[in-house]
C-alpha cells in the first residue's frame, strides 16, 4: 500500500496520454528516489507555463505572447492558412519545414457526441478571418479520422462561401492517424500532394 500522498502523485501522472497506473508508479518512485532536483525542475517549469502560456490571439496556438512567433513573423505568407486540430500539429508541421504560411488551431474537431460543435472549436473566429479578405488559400490539415474529415468538409464549405481557395492535405497521412505522430517526410509529401476541394 502506498502512502496516500504518493498515491495522489501516481494518480496525477495518469492524466498524461499513454501513462497507465504502472508507468505512473515507476515515474513517481523514480522522481522521489533518484531525481528530486529533476522533479523540482518539472514543478517549477510547469507552474511557470501554467501561469504564462495562453492562446495566440490570431492562430490560437499556445504562446507566452499575445501573438505567437509564427503570427508575429513578417516573413511568413499571411495569405495562406493551414487549419489544424491542436498546437502539437503546428509543431509537427513546423518541424517538417514544408509550410511557410500561418496557422489556425481549432483546439479540437467537430464531434457532437463529445459536445464539440462549431462554437467549441472556434469556427466563428475562423469565419471572421475568412471574411477579412486577407486569406487566399485555406489548407485543411485536420486528422484523417471520421471527425477530422467532417470538420474539414464543414470548414471547406465556409471557405468556399467566402470565396477562399480550399485544399486538403493528401497522401501519406494514414486514416485514423494524428498529425503529431507523422514523420516530416510523410508530412512533406502530404502537403505537396494536397488537392483543391
Amino acid at each position: 500500500m502506498h502512502d496516500p500522498l504518493i498515491q495522489r502523485v501516481i494518480d496525477a501522472f495518469t492524466c498524461l496520454p499513454g501513462v497507465g497506473a504502472k508507468t505512473a508508479q515507476r515515474m513517481t518512485y523514480h522522481l522521489l528516489e533518484r531525481e528530486r532536483m529533476g522533479a523540482q525542475s518539472i514543478v517549477d517549469h510547469l507552474q511557470k507555463a501554467l501561469n504564462d502560456i495562453k492562446h495566440c490571439q490570431q492562430c490560437r496556438t499556445l504562446s507566452s505572447q499575445e501573438l505567437c512567433g509564427i503570427c508575429a513573423d513578417s516573413r511568413r505568407d499571411m495569405s495562406t492558412v493551414c487549419v489544424v486540430e491542436t498546437p502539437a500539429d503546428v509543431l509537427s508541421i513546423e518541424q517538417s519545414g514544408v509550410f511557410k504560411g500561418r496557422y489556425f488551431v481549432l483546439l479540437g474537431r467537430l464531434s457532437p457526441l463529445d459536445g464539440m460543435g462549431p462554437n467549441e472549436i472556434g469556427i466563428h473566429v475562423l469565419q471572421a478571418q475568412l471574411a477579412s479578405g486577407k486569406i487566399e488559400e485555406l489548407i485543411l490539415a485536420t486528422g484523417a479520422t471520421v471527425e477530422g474529415e467532417a470538420t474539414a468538409h464543414f470548414i471547406a464549405d465556409l471557405a468556399k462561401a467566402a470565396g477562399v481557395k480550399t485544399s486538403r492535405i493528401a497522401q501519406g497521412v494514414p486514416m485514423g492517424g494524428d498529425l503529431e505522430y507523422v514523420d516530416a517526410a510523410t508530412l512533406t509529401h502530404a502537403f505537396s500532394g494536397r488537392h483543391e476541394l
